[in-house]
């Protein structure tokens, strides 16, 4: 029976630098939900797909093929059998992400394939309804968050590294209806599960972050494995 830890939280709250970490250090597969999402995203855009074309999305869903694989120092994203890492983080697939995302057939398609990913290993999932309507049942909940302002530096950040360099009250604006929209989301809306542990990581190291949560996790591990002895 696999092991799961479930990372939710807004648009640059660390749930991805996080659980790219507590993945390795458990040697549990990382799935990052929100990358699958803007694969389909760049898969559309690079195809002119209009989102009303229902016909030719379930045509990209059908031939696309995800999946990650370990890197140097973080987990890369392959589409197709192309490295996608950095194109999926250009601002052009985030501003278009949300609206893909919103779709019920693209969320349909991923939610299995999300599922059929931690059937076979113990998973660190991260995005923004893993704990609520991917895998409710996670052994393990978090959601983390950040100060606004916080937030959008360290997006603005990853944009500039990508070679993208936005003042930081536009990068504000965005990441407000980016976090808008997906709260608002019909399916798989930006949620807090009742059962999460709630973490503001604003004034916090990625060291002192992980030492908290791995924390947390050695102790529902533990709590498992006595379970099934």
């Amino acid at each position: 029976m696999s092991f799961i830890v479930a990372i939710d939280g807004p648009t640059s709250s660390g749930k991805s630098t996080i659980a790219n970490i507590i993945a390795k250090e458990l040697g549990f597969v990382y799935i990052q939900t929100g990358a699958m999402y803007r694969c389909v995203t760049l898969e559309l855009l690079n195809n002119k797909v209009s989102l009303s074309n229902s016909e030719q999305i379930r045509k990209i869903l059908e031939r696309i093929n995800i999946y990650f694989v370990k890197g140097q120092k973080r987990q890369r994203v392959i589409m197709n059998g192309k490295d996608v890492t950095e194109l999926i983080r250009t601002k052009n697939v985030t501003d278009y992400c949300s609206d893909v995302a919103s779709l019920s057939e693209v969320r349909h398609k991923l939610l299995q394939e999300q599922r059929r990913m931690s059937s076979y290993s113990n998973v660190v999932v991260e995005g923004r309804d893993t704990g609520t309507t991917v895998f409710p049942n996670a052994d393990v909940k978090f959601f983390l968050t950040a100060n606004p302002i916080v937030r959008a530096k360290r997006k603005q950040q990853e944009l500039a590294q990508l070679g993208e360099n936005l003042e930081l009250i536009n990068v504000l604006k965005s990441m407000y209806k980016w976090d808008e929209d997906a709260i608002k989301r019909k399916d798989g809306a930006l949620k807090r599960a009742k059962d999460s542990i709630f973490i503001d990581s604003s004034e916090m190291s990625v060291e002192e972050l992980k030492g908290k949560m791995m924390g947390f996790i050695k102790e529902k591990y533990k709590e498992k494995e006595e379970k099934y002895i």
